[in-house]
């Protein structure tokens, strides 16, 4: 096999893993949502806050893409389950900002995730330093969306 086609197998290899990695994911992450009665995309907003800290609720919508009446019944959900809160901005009273209640998610959340975090900080142990290192680089840059198109 060339050079040029063995390329060609390993990316259309890694992209069916990483497809595969987002599916599973996705499908864990709803059948949590489900074990603490929220919804499907409910989680993602949490890690939203975690990422980027505190939020308005307009600025939800943008980094989601959804509408503002779907961002306030994801937060609704979320506040009842006192996982966010929402209070008014100190220095414009017209602004709310949404915050993660962490001890909540400490205690409700995080066990769901710890089994999956263990298997694969002990699947981290195989690679060394620098395989880490790219494969930190090629996850973060996969992430943040990079060059990747919508």
């Amino acid at each position: 096999m060339s050079a040029s086609k063995a390329r060609d197998v390993q990316e259309i290899e890694i992209v069916d893993a990483v497809r595969r990695m987002i599916a599973s994911a996705v499908l864990y992450s709803h059948q949590v949502a489900e074990r603490l009665r929220l919804g499907p995309s409910d989680a993602q907003f949490m890690t939203l806050l975690e990422v980027h800290g505190p939020l308005t609720p307009g600025r939800l919508a943008e980094l989601t893409g959804l509408r503002t009446g779907t961002v306030t019944g994801v937060l609704d959900r979320l506040e009842r389950a006192g996982f966010v809160r929402r209070e008014r901005d100190a220095t414009d009273r017209r602004k709310v900002i949404v915050s993660r209640v962490d001890e909540q998610i400490r205690e409700r959340v995080e066990p769901h995730y710890a089994g999956h975090a263990a298997a694969m900080i002990q699947l981290l142990q195989r690679y060394d330093a620098d395989q880490l290192a790219l494969i930190a680089d090629f996850l973060n840059a996969a992430a943040g969306g990079g060059d990747l198109p919508d």
